[in-house]
């Protein structure tokens, strides 16, 4: 399904063609989602839960995407009449517990890993989401796989743009400081992590992050 419908790009955010899913594609995913609900992931090795979580997340998402489309952001979908958006909604259940995406990321993910590159691996189908990849995520992979996001997001504009020693960082950054490294200084020294020898150096340079930003409208292809 993702190799049918989501669009590599070398620069920017990976696009998804929610316009050309027909039936077929929308029935395919629902049973993917389907098949992903009825295992149980306590059966599953710890990497195997962690691909498994992730490929739910996003399937989840883009279920929901599909299901409201045509629509300009994921914002648009609500989950209460005060909402920002569908996170709350109970969209899932697995081994008998009804979950939301807030469930699966800031209840399940985050807490159980600690690992920063959870947040380059679930999507909320916005151009400034690290992207949705052609491939699910695999135990076997799931780490190289998250660690292959992270470089392509850092030396994206969506992740970092220097200008004149004035460093933007994406929003992600600012909401989940804690995650990165608890501080400015701790978020820049992830950064340079995965940025790219060039961008490194320049990262090295700075020791503050002074502005952030997120574009929420939606991946789609058109």
């Amino acid at each position: 399904w993702l190799q049918a419908h989501v669009q590599v790009r070398r620069q920017g955010a990976n696009r998804v063609d929610y316009g050309a899913v027909d039936a077929a594609g929308r029935q395919q995913l629902n049973a993917y989602v389907d098949a992903l609900t009825a295992r149980d992931p306590r059966k599953l090795s710890r990497p195997e839960q962690k691909a498994y979580w992730i490929n739910l997340y996003n399937a989840l998402t883009v279920q929901l995407i599909l299901q409201a489309y045509p629509v300009e952001t994921i914002r648009k979908i609500k989950s209460g009449f005060f909402s920002s958006g569908p996170w709350d909604k109970t969209v899932a259940s697995v081994a008998g517990q009804s979950l939301t995406l807030n469930d699966i990321e800031h209840r399940i993910l985050r807490p159980i890993w600690k690992d920063p590159l959870i947040h380059y691996g679930v999507t909320c189908a916005s151009l400034g989401c690290p992207d949705l990849r052609a491939r699910a995520y695999t135990g076997d992979r799931v780490d190289e796989q998250l660690a292959d996001n992270a470089r392509a997001f850092v030396n994206d504009a969506r992740g970092v743009e220097l200008d004149g020693g004035r460093l933007q960082v994406s929003s992600i950054y600012v909401w989940f400081q804690a995650d990165f490294g608890d501080s400015d200084a701790g978020v820049i020294r992830h950064l340079r992590r995965y940025a790219e020898p060039d961008l490194r150096d320049a990262l090295g340079q700075v020791d503050e992050i002074d502005d952030d930003a997120y574009d929420w409208a939606l991946n789609d292809a058109v």
